[in-house]
């Protein structure tokens, strides 16, 4: 026969009860008040703080950054979101803990442009992002590859200013400087990754207007990415049609183009002094016999648009802007004018060997990138571990950074009358951007650093020398250069530089 159970006998389980609870929130709000999170603006519900992005993210998390501080935790969406405008913040990230920042966030949009983000610039972490990026860095970008192609650049510059002298006259006719810059890097690109120019009329392709919609299409936000549940919208709103049709069209160029190359190689012989195009160089290695890494068809094609990505936009946008702040400051600009045509006194052109002297060309292209980085804010990167920024901030894994170049390039701290276009004060500077000055890092730095930077200052010191030795240049009578930016995968001028180019006599 069962006894009763004494009444007090069912309490014990229930203290016991009671003290894992008190125990189990007592440890958890005790290492939470162990935890030093970044400083955060409050957030809204779901949307957490994109409405604070604005038109311009960059500006906008620079006002922010002033109330909250360099570095902040923002939550877009789902995600959470480290920006830093710092030195110290970024250099922490991109040196100090490079290899836990070493990983690119996904997207959805990257992912089906470049073929399952098989390219340099966004794809992973890993083992094959390694492979790839060695491939990159030894192969297609090497300083002796790139001064290979020393002559397309010195040939498409002559181009660019034969089509400007015809453009203008004695009476000195308003040209569109822009389109000639824009014309001159996609074409120094396509001869370079593709080998030659592909005219509509002659290939029945319109690569032109494919890789622009390329270029638009990563500038797109995409809310999937970071609010997952609201992905629906993106087929909705067109996102997801847009995207596969221009992934389409890209292949389809890409196809023909390799096949191309593929044709001509077997009824052709290449000397050794003759340069290769991108193409031909990763068709070569495409077997995995010289670098022990088989590159698939795919890989290959990624690493092609990796090209038009980085280089098309960004060069051209560093042009635009410096030629922009050179009109502004026509004593700068006399001063570059001077030292051009004074190094190259009796000479008809420019050329690449007279770079090297130019030091106030290469400060005037410095400070035009410190006032606007052709990519305001870097592409994001993601912690792949815990970690401690800065010594104290506890930074959880699948955390997002975002480095504000823009901002620290206007640091009252780091620079005096940050505001202002002042190539004297980088002149005969230790600071450059390469990569190992926080102050000025345009490009990035660590692992994730454009490999293509040294290509892109090559074709910028050459056209811009070559602007500045044959034409003296001036705003149209009473017209207002309008220096607003536009949003995009680059921060752009959003206006035409408009300007009065009339030749040099020298």
């Amino acid at each position: 026969m069962d006894l009763p159970c004494p009444w007090y006998s069912l309490l014990i389980p229930l203290f016991v009860f009671i003290f894992l609870i008190i125990h189990h929130c007592f440890y958890t709000t005790s290492n939470t008040q162990n935890i030093l999170l970044p400083p955060s603006p409050s957030k809204l519900p779901i949307i957490g703080n994109l409405h604070q992005l604005g038109s311009h993210p960059h500006r906008s998390l620079h006002k922010l950054s002033k109330k909250y501080g360099p570095v902040m935790l923002l939550h877009l969406g789902s995600k959470p979101v480290i920006v830093a405008s710092s030195v110290d913040a970024a250099r922490d990230i991109m040196k100090t803990h490079d290899l836990v920042w070493a990983t690119r966030p996904k997207s959805s949009i990257v992912d089906r442009l470049f073929y399952g983000s098989k390219d340099v610039g966004f794809c992973p972490f890993s083992e094959y992002w390694r492979q790839v990026r060695s491939i990159v860095v030894l192969h297609l970008l090497n300083n002796k590859r790139v001064q290979s192609f020393r002559y397309v650049r010195e040939e498409e510059a002559a181009n660019m200013i034969g089509k400007i002298r015809q453009g203008c006259d004695s009476s000195s006719s308003v040209i569109n400087l822009g389109d000639h810059l824009c014309s001159l890097t996609n074409n120094i690109i396509s001869r370079v990754a593709l080998g030659r120019i592909y005219n509509e009329r002659e290939s029945g392709i319109d690569a032109k207007t494919i890789l622009a919609e390329f270029l638009q299409l990563l500038g797109t936000f995409n809310v999937g990415d970071y609010i997952p549940w609201l992905e629906w919208v993106n087929k909705i709103n067109g996102l997801n049609t847009k995207v596969e049709k221009i992934a389409k069209k890209l292949d389809t160029f890409l196809e023909s183009m390799i096949e191309e190359h593929i044709i001509r190689n077997k009824e052709k012989e290449y000397s050794a002094a003759e340069a290769k195009d991108f193409v031909d160089v990763l068709l070569e290695i495409q077997n995995g016999k010289e670098t022990g890494f088989p590159l698939q068809r795919d890989s290959l094609k990624a690493i092609l648009l990796d090209s038009f990505a980085a280089g098309t936009d960004s060069i051209y946008t560093a042009l635009d802007w410096t030629m922009a702040e050179l009109l502004r400051q026509p004593r700068a600009m006399k001063t570059l004018q001077n030292e051009v045509r004074g190094l190259t006194q009796g000479k008809s052109e420019v050329t690449e060997d007279d770079l090297k002297n130019m030091e106030y060309l290469r400060a005037v292209i410095n400070e035009s990138l410190r006032l606007h980085p052709p990519n305001s804010l870097l592409v994001p990167r993601e912690s792949m571990e815990d970690v401690k920024l800065l010594g104290y901030y506890h930074i959880p894994v699948r955390t997002q950074a975002i480095i504000n170049v823009w901002a620290i390039g206007r640091e009252p701290l780091l620079w005096e009358n940050p505001e202002e276009f002042r190539p004297e004060r980088l002149l005969n500077s230790d600071i450059d951007v390469k990569g190992l000055n926080f102050e000025l890092i345009p490009f990035g730095a660590g692992r994730r650093g454009c490999p293509g930077s040294s290509f892109g200052n090559a074709v910028i010191e050459l056209a811009l020398a070559r602007l500045v030795h044959k034409f003296n240049f001036a705003l149209p009578k009473e017209e207002y250069l309008d220096m607003t930016e536009c949003t995009g995968i680059t921060t752009r001028r959003k206006s035409p530089l408009l300007v009065v180019a009339t030749p040099c006599s020298s």
